[in-house]
Protein backbone atom coordinates (compact mmCIF):
# COMPACT_ATOMS: atom_id res chain seq x y z
CA UNK A 1 0.00 0.00 0.00
CA UNK A 2 1.43 3.80 -0.37
CA UNK A 3 2.74 5.84 2.31
CA UNK A 4 -0.24 8.12 1.66
CA UNK A 5 -3.89 7.72 3.10
CA UNK A 6 -5.52 10.43 1.05
CA UNK A 7 -4.75 12.68 -1.58
CA UNK A 8 -3.68 16.12 -0.50
CA UNK A 9 -6.08 18.91 -1.23
CA UNK A 10 -4.35 22.24 -1.81
CA UNK A 11 -0.59 21.33 -3.35
CA UNK A 12 0.16 19.12 -6.36
CA UNK A 13 3.98 19.55 -6.24
CA UNK A 14 3.63 18.24 -2.43
CA UNK A 15 1.16 15.11 -3.59
CA UNK A 16 3.60 14.42 -6.88
CA UNK A 17 6.77 14.34 -4.42
CA UNK A 18 5.68 12.93 -1.67
CA UNK A 19 3.52 9.42 -3.15
CA UNK A 20 5.22 6.73 -3.22
CA UNK A 21 4.03 2.79 -3.54
CA UNK A 22 5.60 0.34 -1.79
CA UNK A 23 5.82 -2.72 -3.76
CA UNK A 24 7.16 -5.53 -1.92
CA UNK A 25 9.20 -8.91 -3.17
CA UNK A 26 6.32 -10.85 -3.10
CA UNK A 27 2.61 -9.87 -3.72
CA UNK A 28 -0.90 -11.45 -4.67
CA UNK A 29 -3.44 -8.83 -4.91
CA UNK A 30 -6.12 -12.33 -4.22
CA UNK A 31 -4.39 -12.70 -0.76
CA UNK A 32 -2.64 -9.51 0.20
CA UNK A 33 -5.79 -7.06 -0.04
CA UNK A 34 -9.49 -9.67 -0.47
CA UNK A 35 -8.56 -11.64 1.97
CA UNK A 36 -7.06 -8.53 4.21
CA UNK A 37 -10.34 -7.23 3.89
CA UNK A 38 -12.13 -10.22 4.62
CA UNK A 39 -11.00 -10.32 7.89
CA UNK A 40 -13.89 -7.83 8.31
CA UNK A 41 -17.11 -10.13 7.55
CA UNK A 42 -19.36 -7.42 6.89
CA UNK A 43 -17.81 -4.82 4.52
CA UNK A 44 -19.32 -4.40 1.43
CA UNK A 45 -16.85 -5.36 -2.00
CA UNK A 46 -19.52 -5.37 -4.68
CA UNK A 47 -23.36 -4.53 -5.67
CA UNK A 48 -24.25 -6.71 -8.76
CA UNK A 49 -27.69 -5.31 -10.40
CA UNK A 50 -29.66 -8.73 -11.96
CA UNK A 51 -30.30 -8.68 -15.48
CA UNK A 52 -33.84 -7.27 -15.93
CA UNK A 53 -34.58 -7.07 -12.63
CA UNK A 54 -34.29 -3.94 -10.00
CA UNK A 55 -32.74 -6.71 -7.47
CA UNK A 56 -29.31 -6.88 -6.44
CA UNK A 57 -26.79 -9.45 -5.04
CA UNK A 58 -24.63 -8.20 -2.55
CA UNK A 59 -21.60 -9.52 -1.80
CA UNK A 60 -19.20 -9.00 1.25
CA UNK A 61 -15.38 -9.20 0.81
CA UNK A 62 -15.64 -12.35 2.86
CA UNK A 63 -17.93 -13.53 0.02
CA UNK A 64 -15.94 -12.90 -2.38
CA UNK A 65 -12.58 -14.58 -0.82
CA UNK A 66 -14.05 -17.85 0.27
CA UNK A 67 -16.14 -18.20 -3.22
CA UNK A 68 -12.26 -17.16 -5.12
CA UNK A 69 -10.77 -19.56 -2.71
CA UNK A 70 -13.40 -22.11 -4.09
CA UNK A 71 -12.93 -21.69 -7.73
CA UNK A 72 -8.63 -21.50 -7.17
CA UNK A 73 -9.41 -25.15 -6.24
CA UNK A 74 -11.32 -25.44 -9.01
CA UNK A 75 -8.56 -24.86 -10.69
CA UNK A 76 -6.10 -26.42 -8.93
CA UNK A 77 -8.32 -30.27 -8.99
CA UNK A 78 -8.28 -29.25 -12.77
CA UNK A 79 -4.18 -29.56 -12.92
CA UNK A 80 -3.95 -25.72 -13.98
CA UNK A 81 -1.08 -24.45 -12.71
CA UNK A 82 1.08 -20.64 -12.04
CA UNK A 83 1.70 -19.10 -15.12
CA UNK A 84 -1.03 -20.81 -17.29
CA UNK A 85 -3.55 -18.82 -19.49
CA UNK A 86 -7.41 -18.49 -19.34
CA UNK A 87 -9.83 -16.76 -21.82
CA UNK A 88 -12.40 -14.94 -20.28
CA UNK A 89 -15.86 -13.85 -21.65
CA UNK A 90 -18.36 -12.93 -19.26
CA UNK A 91 -20.77 -10.70 -18.76
CA UNK A 92 -20.95 -8.07 -15.75
CA UNK A 93 -21.94 -11.01 -13.35
CA UNK A 94 -20.65 -11.57 -9.74
CA UNK A 95 -18.82 -15.10 -11.11
CA UNK A 96 -16.44 -12.57 -13.32
CA UNK A 97 -14.84 -11.35 -9.86
CA UNK A 98 -15.22 -14.47 -8.33
CA UNK A 99 -12.64 -16.33 -11.65
CA UNK A 100 -10.32 -13.02 -11.89
CA UNK A 101 -9.77 -13.27 -7.98
CA UNK A 102 -9.55 -17.19 -7.95
CA UNK A 103 -7.06 -17.09 -10.94
CA UNK A 104 -4.42 -14.43 -9.14
CA UNK A 105 -4.23 -16.51 -6.29
CA UNK A 106 -3.17 -19.45 -8.06
CA UNK A 107 -0.82 -17.52 -10.54
CA UNK A 108 -3.33 -18.35 -13.31
CA UNK A 109 -3.27 -15.46 -15.86
CA UNK A 110 -6.75 -14.62 -16.51
CA UNK A 111 -7.15 -12.91 -20.52
CA UNK A 112 -10.08 -11.11 -20.37
CA UNK A 113 -11.95 -10.92 -23.22
CA UNK A 114 -15.56 -9.01 -24.23
CA UNK A 115 -18.61 -11.16 -25.00
CA UNK A 116 -18.97 -10.25 -28.58
CA UNK A 117 -15.81 -11.77 -30.10
CA UNK A 118 -16.31 -13.25 -33.14
CA UNK A 119 -15.23 -17.07 -33.39
CA UNK A 120 -12.43 -15.81 -35.31
CA UNK A 121 -11.12 -13.49 -32.66
CA UNK A 122 -11.86 -16.46 -30.19
CA UNK A 123 -9.43 -18.56 -31.72
CA UNK A 124 -6.63 -16.08 -32.42
CA UNK A 125 -6.62 -15.02 -28.64
CA UNK A 126 -6.53 -18.87 -27.60
CA UNK A 127 -3.79 -19.53 -30.14
CA UNK A 128 -1.86 -16.31 -29.44
CA UNK A 129 -1.61 -17.15 -25.95
CA UNK A 130 -1.86 -20.50 -25.76
CA UNK A 131 -4.54 -20.84 -23.13
CA UNK A 132 -5.43 -24.05 -21.74
CA UNK A 133 -9.43 -22.91 -20.76
CA UNK A 134 -11.94 -20.90 -21.48
CA UNK A 135 -14.77 -19.51 -19.28
CA UNK A 136 -17.89 -18.22 -21.10
CA UNK A 137 -21.63 -18.52 -20.25
CA UNK A 138 -24.36 -20.47 -22.55
CA UNK A 139 -25.18 -17.82 -24.65
CA UNK A 140 -21.08 -17.65 -25.86
CA UNK A 141 -20.71 -21.74 -25.40
CA UNK A 142 -21.68 -21.73 -29.37
CA UNK A 143 -18.44 -18.82 -30.37
CA UNK A 144 -16.18 -21.26 -28.45
CA UNK A 145 -17.13 -24.53 -30.09
CA UNK A 146 -17.06 -23.45 -33.69
CA UNK A 147 -13.15 -22.60 -33.60
CA UNK A 148 -12.27 -25.75 -30.71
CA UNK A 149 -10.97 -28.24 -32.81
CA UNK A 150 -8.53 -25.50 -34.30
CA UNK A 151 -7.42 -24.64 -30.92
CA UNK A 152 -4.74 -27.72 -30.23
CA UNK A 153 -4.10 -26.22 -26.28
CA UNK A 154 -7.55 -26.04 -25.57
CA UNK A 155 -7.79 -28.13 -22.72
CA UNK A 156 -10.75 -27.22 -20.82
CA UNK A 157 -14.27 -25.15 -21.56
CA UNK A 158 -16.01 -24.31 -18.58
CA UNK A 159 -19.39 -22.77 -18.31
CA UNK A 160 -20.95 -20.86 -15.50
CA UNK A 161 -24.85 -20.56 -15.78
CA UNK A 162 -25.69 -24.26 -17.19
CA UNK A 163 -24.96 -27.60 -18.79
CA UNK A 164 -23.39 -28.05 -21.91
CA UNK A 165 -22.31 -31.00 -23.57
CA UNK A 166 -18.45 -31.61 -23.29
CA UNK A 167 -18.08 -28.33 -21.33
CA UNK A 168 -17.40 -28.72 -17.15
CA UNK A 169 -20.56 -26.72 -15.05
CA UNK A 170 -18.91 -24.19 -12.71
CA UNK A 171 -22.29 -24.59 -10.33
CA UNK A 172 -21.35 -28.50 -10.28
CA UNK A 173 -17.67 -27.82 -9.90
CA UNK A 174 -17.96 -24.81 -7.18
CA UNK A 175 -20.66 -26.93 -5.09
CA UNK A 176 -17.88 -29.55 -5.06
CA UNK A 177 -14.63 -27.37 -3.47
CA UNK A 178 -14.26 -26.19 -0.61
CA UNK A 179 -13.41 -22.26 0.43
CA UNK A 180 -10.39 -23.41 2.54
CA UNK A 181 -7.32 -22.04 1.10
CA UNK A 182 -4.06 -21.27 2.84
CA UNK A 183 -1.19 -19.55 0.82
CA UNK A 184 1.14 -21.90 1.29
CA UNK A 185 -0.75 -24.37 -0.47
CA UNK A 186 -0.01 -22.49 -4.21
CA UNK A 187 3.06 -21.04 -5.10
CA UNK A 188 4.14 -17.95 -4.40
CA UNK A 189 3.74 -14.90 -7.01
CA UNK A 190 6.74 -12.14 -6.91
CA UNK A 191 5.54 -8.73 -8.05
CA UNK A 192 7.20 -9.43 -11.08
CA UNK A 193 5.53 -12.26 -12.22
CA UNK A 194 2.92 -12.11 -14.82
CA UNK A 195 -0.71 -11.87 -13.62
CA UNK A 196 -2.77 -10.72 -16.41
CA UNK A 197 -3.71 -10.42 -20.20
CA UNK A 198 -4.98 -7.96 -21.88
CA UNK A 199 -5.08 -8.02 -26.14
CA UNK A 200 -5.50 -4.57 -27.49
CA UNK A 201 -7.44 -3.27 -30.06
CA UNK A 202 -5.63 -4.26 -33.37
CA UNK A 203 -4.94 -0.62 -34.75
CA UNK A 204 -2.35 -1.52 -37.35
CA UNK A 205 -2.67 -4.86 -37.09
CA UNK A 206 -3.14 -8.14 -34.81
CA UNK A 207 -4.41 -7.41 -31.27
CA UNK A 208 -1.02 -6.96 -29.01
CA UNK A 209 -1.14 -8.88 -25.86
CA UNK A 210 -0.24 -6.86 -23.22
CA UNK A 211 1.30 -8.54 -20.03
CA UNK A 212 1.26 -7.06 -16.70
CA UNK A 213 2.35 -7.98 -13.75
CA UNK A 214 1.12 -8.69 -9.90
CA UNK A 215 2.32 -5.51 -9.10
CA UNK A 216 0.13 -3.60 -11.72
CA UNK A 217 -3.18 -4.10 -9.21
CA UNK A 218 -0.80 -1.95 -6.96
CA UNK A 219 -0.11 0.73 -8.98
CA UNK A 220 -4.20 1.16 -9.49
CA UNK A 221 -4.10 2.41 -6.16
CA UNK A 222 -3.13 5.76 -7.73
CA UNK A 223 -6.23 5.38 -10.41
CA UNK A 224 -8.35 5.00 -7.27
CA UNK A 225 -7.15 7.84 -4.74
CA UNK A 226 -6.29 10.42 -7.31
CA UNK A 227 -7.88 10.31 -10.59
CA UNK A 228 -11.62 8.96 -8.77
CA UNK A 229 -10.67 10.45 -5.39
CA UNK A 230 -12.33 7.24 -3.60
CA UNK A 231 -12.48 5.52 -0.03
CA UNK A 232 -13.63 3.09 2.33
CA UNK A 233 -16.76 4.81 2.50
CA UNK A 234 -17.72 5.04 -1.55
CA UNK A 235 -19.81 3.29 -4.00
CA UNK A 236 -17.98 3.29 -7.14
CA UNK A 237 -19.65 2.76 -10.36
CA UNK A 238 -17.87 2.47 -13.63
CA UNK A 239 -19.27 2.00 -17.14
CA UNK A 240 -17.13 -0.65 -18.83
CA UNK A 241 -17.91 -4.17 -19.91
CA UNK A 242 -15.70 -6.91 -18.47
CA UNK A 243 -13.91 -7.53 -21.26
CA UNK A 244 -11.77 -3.96 -21.52
CA UNK A 245 -8.93 -2.94 -19.08
CA UNK A 246 -11.55 -0.16 -18.50
CA UNK A 247 -12.80 -3.06 -15.65
CA UNK A 248 -9.33 -3.25 -13.98
CA UNK A 249 -9.18 0.27 -13.48
CA UNK A 250 -12.68 1.19 -12.26
CA UNK A 251 -13.92 -2.19 -11.39
CA UNK A 252 -11.74 -4.49 -9.68
CA UNK A 253 -8.05 -3.51 -8.73
CA UNK A 254 -7.53 -0.08 -7.25
CA UNK A 255 -11.16 0.33 -5.78
CA UNK A 256 -10.93 -2.72 -3.51
CA UNK A 257 -7.35 -1.67 -2.37
CA UNK A 258 -8.66 0.92 -0.90
CA UNK A 259 -11.73 -0.63 0.54
CA UNK A 260 -14.57 0.74 -1.99
CA UNK A 261 -17.65 -1.09 -2.78
CA UNK A 262 -18.66 -1.76 -6.79
CA UNK A 263 -21.29 -1.50 -8.73
CA UNK A 264 -21.63 -3.65 -11.67
CA UNK A 265 -25.26 -4.00 -14.10
CA UNK A 266 -26.05 -6.91 -15.73
CA UNK A 267 -27.92 -4.81 -18.67
CA UNK A 268 -29.35 -6.78 -21.38
CA UNK A 269 -29.99 -5.52 -24.81
CA UNK A 270 -29.50 -1.67 -25.47
CA UNK A 271 -28.39 0.86 -23.14
CA UNK A 272 -30.90 2.26 -20.57
CA UNK A 273 -29.94 5.97 -19.14
CA UNK A 274 -33.00 6.01 -17.85
CA UNK A 275 -32.45 2.65 -15.67
CA UNK A 276 -28.66 3.64 -14.76
CA UNK A 277 -29.76 6.65 -13.48
CA UNK A 278 -32.47 5.42 -11.15
CA UNK A 279 -29.97 2.71 -10.37
CA UNK A 280 -27.55 5.05 -9.02
CA UNK A 281 -30.05 6.47 -6.95
CA UNK A 282 -31.50 3.70 -5.68
CA UNK A 283 -28.54 2.19 -4.54
CA UNK A 284 -26.88 5.62 -3.19
CA UNK A 285 -23.66 5.58 -5.61
CA UNK A 286 -21.19 8.19 -4.99
CA UNK A 287 -18.46 7.79 -7.02
CA UNK A 288 -19.23 7.70 -10.89
CA UNK A 289 -17.02 6.93 -14.21
CA UNK A 290 -18.38 6.71 -17.81
CA UNK A 291 -17.05 7.59 -21.57
CA UNK A 292 -18.40 10.60 -22.91
CA UNK A 293 -21.13 9.06 -24.88
CA UNK A 294 -22.76 7.62 -21.77
CA UNK A 295 -23.01 11.25 -20.23
CA UNK A 296 -24.56 12.37 -23.70
CA UNK A 297 -27.18 9.89 -23.14
CA UNK A 298 -27.66 10.53 -19.98
CA UNK A 299 -28.56 14.39 -19.94
CA UNK A 300 -30.84 13.70 -22.94
CA UNK A 301 -33.08 12.62 -20.07
CA UNK A 302 -35.11 14.82 -17.82
CA UNK A 303 -32.49 15.06 -15.14
CA UNK A 304 -34.57 16.87 -12.82
CA UNK A 305 -36.01 14.07 -11.67
CA UNK A 306 -33.48 12.25 -9.97
CA UNK A 307 -32.01 12.69 -6.84
CA UNK A 308 -28.40 11.23 -6.67
CA UNK A 309 -26.14 11.29 -4.09
CA UNK A 310 -22.92 11.46 -5.90
CA UNK A 311 -19.59 13.19 -4.70
CA UNK A 312 -17.37 12.72 -8.15
CA UNK A 313 -18.03 12.83 -11.44
CA UNK A 314 -15.46 11.24 -14.24
CA UNK A 315 -14.83 10.07 -17.82
CA UNK A 316 -12.00 8.65 -19.67
CA UNK A 317 -11.82 7.67 -23.27
CA UNK A 318 -12.69 10.38 -26.12
CA UNK A 319 -13.14 14.37 -25.50
CA UNK A 320 -15.85 15.25 -23.73
CA UNK A 321 -18.22 17.93 -25.42
CA UNK A 322 -18.27 21.10 -23.33
CA UNK A 323 -22.15 21.36 -23.41
CA UNK A 324 -22.51 17.75 -21.60
CA UNK A 325 -20.38 19.27 -18.85
CA UNK A 326 -22.57 22.12 -18.75
CA UNK A 327 -25.54 20.74 -18.41
CA UNK A 328 -24.50 17.94 -15.96
CA UNK A 329 -23.05 20.34 -13.84
CA UNK A 330 -26.44 22.85 -14.10
CA UNK A 331 -28.47 19.65 -12.84
CA UNK A 332 -26.43 18.46 -10.20
CA UNK A 333 -23.58 20.80 -9.20
CA UNK A 334 -20.87 18.60 -10.22
CA UNK A 335 -17.98 19.08 -12.71
CA UNK A 336 -16.98 15.76 -14.97
CA UNK A 337 -13.10 15.10 -14.42
CA UNK A 338 -11.13 13.58 -17.25
CA UNK A 339 -7.96 11.82 -17.05
CA UNK A 340 -5.68 9.48 -19.18
CA UNK A 341 -4.20 6.28 -19.64
CA UNK A 342 -3.76 2.94 -21.24
CA UNK A 343 -4.21 -0.66 -21.03
CA UNK A 344 -0.53 -0.62 -21.08
CA UNK A 345 -0.74 1.03 -17.56
CA UNK A 346 -2.42 2.67 -15.18
CA UNK A 347 -3.73 6.10 -14.58
CA UNK A 348 -1.11 8.56 -15.62
CA UNK A 349 -2.88 12.23 -15.95
CA UNK A 350 -5.42 13.47 -14.54
CA UNK A 351 -7.53 16.37 -12.94
CA UNK A 352 -7.80 16.80 -9.55
CA UNK A 353 -10.70 18.41 -7.47
CA UNK A 354 -7.98 20.34 -5.90
CA UNK A 355 -6.75 21.76 -8.63
CA UNK A 356 -8.74 24.18 -11.50
CA UNK A 357 -10.18 21.88 -14.60
CA UNK A 358 -9.37 23.26 -18.15
CA UNK A 359 -12.15 21.28 -20.12
CA UNK A 360 -10.91 19.26 -22.72
CA UNK A 361 -7.71 18.58 -21.20
CA UNK A 362 -6.60 15.54 -19.31
CA UNK A 363 -5.25 17.24 -16.23
CA UNK A 364 -1.74 16.33 -15.24
CA UNK A 365 0.67 13.56 -14.33
CA UNK A 366 -0.33 11.13 -11.34
CA UNK A 367 2.48 10.63 -8.67
CA UNK A 368 4.83 8.03 -9.79
CA UNK A 369 4.56 8.88 -13.17
CA UNK A 370 7.10 11.19 -15.16
CA UNK A 371 5.28 11.91 -18.10
CA UNK A 372 6.66 14.49 -20.94
CA UNK A 373 5.84 15.46 -24.24
CA UNK A 374 9.04 14.28 -26.72
CA UNK A 375 10.21 14.00 -30.16
CA UNK A 376 10.39 10.86 -32.00
CA UNK A 377 14.21 10.43 -30.45
CA UNK A 378 12.97 11.39 -26.99
CA UNK A 379 13.97 14.72 -26.97
CA UNK A 380 11.53 16.63 -24.93
CA UNK A 381 9.49 19.71 -26.65
CA UNK A 382 8.56 23.24 -25.37
CA UNK A 383 5.18 23.88 -24.02
CA UNK A 384 2.65 24.99 -26.77
CA UNK A 385 4.29 21.90 -29.27
CA UNK A 386 2.38 18.79 -30.20
CA UNK A 387 4.61 15.65 -29.49
CA UNK A 388 4.41 11.89 -28.37
CA UNK A 389 2.98 11.40 -24.69
CA UNK A 390 6.09 9.93 -23.30
CA UNK A 391 7.16 8.41 -20.22
CA UNK A 392 10.31 8.41 -18.27
CA UNK A 393 12.06 5.83 -17.15
CA UNK A 394 15.53 6.73 -16.23
CA UNK A 395 14.49 6.79 -12.79
CA UNK A 396 13.09 3.25 -12.23
CA UNK A 397 10.22 1.68 -14.15
CA UNK A 398 6.93 2.45 -12.23
CA UNK A 399 4.98 -0.43 -11.14
CA UNK A 400 1.45 -0.09 -13.04
CA UNK A 401 3.83 -0.22 -16.58
CA UNK A 402 2.81 -3.39 -18.63
CA UNK A 403 6.10 -5.65 -18.53
CA UNK A 404 6.23 -6.04 -22.39
CA UNK A 405 4.02 -6.88 -25.72
CA UNK A 406 4.38 -10.66 -25.04
CA UNK A 407 5.65 -12.18 -27.74
CA UNK A 408 6.20 -9.23 -29.75
CA UNK A 409 9.89 -8.06 -30.31
CA UNK A 410 8.89 -5.07 -32.67
CA UNK A 411 5.69 -3.62 -30.73
CA UNK A 412 8.34 -3.62 -27.73
CA UNK A 413 10.66 -1.76 -29.91
CA UNK A 414 9.05 0.45 -30.78
CA UNK A 415 7.16 1.32 -27.70
CA UNK A 416 10.48 1.09 -25.21
CA UNK A 417 13.34 3.50 -27.14
CA UNK A 418 16.28 4.41 -24.32
CA UNK A 419 14.91 5.87 -21.06
CA UNK A 420 11.59 6.36 -22.64
CA UNK A 421 7.91 4.53 -22.97
CA UNK A 422 6.51 5.56 -26.01
CA UNK A 423 2.65 5.47 -25.50
CA UNK A 424 1.63 6.05 -29.26
CA UNK A 425 -0.61 8.75 -28.30
CA UNK A 426 0.31 12.46 -28.90
CA UNK A 427 -0.55 15.91 -26.97
CA UNK A 428 0.72 19.34 -25.90
CA UNK A 429 1.64 20.56 -22.81
CA UNK A 430 0.40 23.77 -21.90
CA UNK A 431 2.48 26.77 -20.03
CA UNK A 432 0.52 25.76 -17.01
CA UNK A 433 1.22 22.14 -17.30
CA UNK A 434 -1.82 20.75 -18.28
CA UNK A 435 -1.89 17.47 -21.45
CA UNK A 436 -4.15 18.17 -24.54
CA UNK A 437 -4.58 15.01 -26.11
CA UNK A 438 -4.72 15.55 -29.96
CA UNK A 439 -4.71 11.62 -31.03
CA UNK A 440 -3.24 8.39 -31.86
CA UNK A 441 -0.53 7.26 -34.02
CA UNK A 442 -2.26 4.68 -35.30
CA UNK A 443 -5.50 6.47 -36.37
CA UNK A 444 -7.29 4.65 -33.81
CA UNK A 445 -11.37 5.53 -33.77
CA UNK A 446 -13.09 5.88 -30.02
CA UNK A 447 -16.68 5.67 -30.42
CA UNK A 448 -18.67 4.93 -27.66
CA UNK A 449 -16.23 4.00 -25.40
CA UNK A 450 -14.91 1.38 -27.37
CA UNK A 451 -11.42 1.79 -29.29
CA UNK A 452 -11.36 0.44 -33.01
CA UNK A 453 -8.51 0.07 -35.08
CA UNK A 454 -8.88 1.06 -38.90
CA UNK A 455 -7.07 -2.11 -39.90
CA UNK A 456 -9.25 -4.52 -38.65
CA UNK A 457 -12.67 -2.79 -39.79
CA UNK A 458 -11.09 -2.72 -43.49
CA UNK A 459 -9.82 -5.98 -43.91
CA UNK A 460 -13.13 -7.12 -43.12
CA UNK A 461 -15.34 -4.37 -44.91
CA UNK A 462 -12.76 -5.98 -48.01
CA UNK A 463 -13.65 -9.31 -48.13
CA UNK A 464 -16.59 -8.15 -48.89
CA UNK A 465 -16.71 -9.37 -52.98
CA UNK A 466 -18.31 -5.67 -54.32
CA UNK A 467 -15.63 -4.09 -52.38
CA UNK A 468 -12.00 -3.27 -54.15
CA UNK A 469 -10.46 -1.32 -51.55
CA UNK A 470 -11.35 0.62 -48.52
CA UNK A 471 -10.28 3.17 -46.35
CA UNK A 472 -11.35 3.23 -42.38
CA UNK A 473 -11.41 6.44 -40.36
CA UNK A 474 -13.29 8.00 -37.50
CA UNK A 475 -15.99 10.41 -38.68
CA UNK A 476 -18.58 13.21 -36.39
CA UNK A 477 -21.64 10.98 -35.61
CA UNK A 478 -24.57 12.98 -37.17
CA UNK A 479 -26.84 11.75 -34.38
CA UNK A 480 -24.66 13.89 -31.88
CA UNK A 481 -24.77 10.93 -29.67
CA UNK A 482 -21.98 8.47 -29.87
CA UNK A 483 -19.09 11.51 -30.60
CA UNK A 484 -17.43 9.62 -33.59
CA UNK A 485 -18.40 6.85 -35.40
CA UNK A 486 -16.49 4.69 -38.29
CA UNK A 487 -16.72 5.92 -41.14
CA UNK A 488 -15.88 3.52 -44.74
CA UNK A 489 -14.12 4.96 -47.79
CA UNK A 490 -14.96 2.38 -50.24
CA UNK A 491 -13.78 2.19 -53.66
CA UNK A 492 -16.06 -0.75 -55.71
CA UNK A 493 -15.14 -3.41 -58.23
CA UNK A 494 -16.20 -2.80 -61.51
CA UNK A 495 -19.89 -4.30 -62.52
CA UNK A 496 -20.90 -3.38 -59.11
CA UNK A 497 -22.74 0.14 -58.23
CA UNK A 498 -23.39 1.90 -55.21
CA UNK A 499 -26.39 1.75 -53.88
CA UNK A 500 -28.62 1.64 -50.04
CA UNK A 501 -28.82 -1.88 -50.59
CA UNK A 502 -24.75 -2.52 -51.11
CA UNK A 503 -24.39 0.04 -48.09
CA UNK A 504 -26.38 -2.59 -45.61
CA UNK A 505 -25.02 -5.96 -47.14
CA UNK A 506 -21.45 -4.42 -46.27
CA UNK A 507 -22.60 -3.52 -42.97
CA UNK A 508 -24.20 -6.63 -42.38
CA UNK A 509 -21.18 -8.37 -43.18
CA UNK A 510 -19.02 -6.45 -41.44
CA UNK A 511 -21.18 -7.01 -38.39
CA UNK A 512 -21.08 -10.98 -38.86
CA UNK A 513 -17.05 -11.25 -39.81
CA UNK A 514 -15.85 -9.02 -36.50
CA UNK A 515 -17.52 -7.91 -33.17
CA UNK A 516 -20.95 -6.03 -34.11
CA UNK A 517 -19.52 -2.64 -32.60
CA UNK A 518 -17.15 -1.98 -35.08
CA UNK A 519 -19.16 -1.90 -37.87
CA UNK A 520 -19.30 1.44 -40.44
CA UNK A 521 -22.09 3.27 -39.74
CA UNK A 522 -21.44 5.77 -42.61
CA UNK A 523 -19.89 4.68 -45.95
CA UNK A 524 -19.21 6.59 -49.08
CA UNK A 525 -18.37 5.09 -52.35
CA UNK A 526 -15.33 6.71 -53.91
CA UNK A 527 -13.73 6.53 -57.30
CA UNK A 528 -10.38 6.10 -55.97
CA UNK A 529 -8.69 6.83 -52.20
CA UNK A 530 -6.00 9.55 -51.70
CA UNK A 531 -2.46 7.65 -51.26
CA UNK A 532 1.16 8.63 -51.29
CA UNK A 533 3.96 7.62 -53.60
CA UNK A 534 4.32 4.88 -51.44
CA UNK A 535 1.15 3.67 -52.17
CA UNK A 536 -0.25 4.02 -48.37
CA UNK A 537 -3.50 5.52 -47.92
CA UNK A 538 -4.18 9.28 -46.70
CA UNK A 539 -6.33 8.71 -43.97
CA UNK A 540 -5.66 12.58 -42.85
CA UNK A 541 -6.99 13.98 -45.71
CA UNK A 542 -10.22 11.38 -45.64
CA UNK A 543 -10.64 12.92 -42.00
CA UNK A 544 -11.16 16.31 -43.07
CA UNK A 545 -13.54 15.16 -45.82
Amino acid sequence: MSTETAAPTTDYKALFDAFELDVPEYYNFGFDVMDRWAEDRTKLALVSIQRSTEKADYHTFFDLSRLSNRFCNVLRKLGLKKGDRVLVMLESIPEWYVAMIGMIKLGVIPMPGTVLLTPKDIAYRINRAEASMVITDVAHVGRVDRVANECPTLEHKMVVDGNVLEWLSYEKLMGESTGKLDRSEVEATKSDDPMLLYFTSGTTGQPKMVLQAQRYAIAHEVTARFAQSLSGEDLHWTVSETGWAKAAWGKLFGQMIVGAAIIQWDTPGRFDPDGLLLAMQRHGVTSFCAPPTVYRLLIQQDLSKYRLTLRRCMSAGEPMNPEVIKVWKEKFGLDIYDFYGQTETVCVLSNYPFMPIKFGSVGKPTPGHDVRIVDDDGNELPDGEEGNIAMYLGDGRPAGLMLEYWKDDKANASAFRGDWYFTGDRAYRDEDGYFWFVGRDDDVIKSSGYRIGPFEVESAVIEHPAVAECAVVGAPDPGGVRGTVVKAFIVLVKGHAASDELTKDIQNHVKTTTAPYKYPRIVEFVDELPKTISGKILRRELRTQ
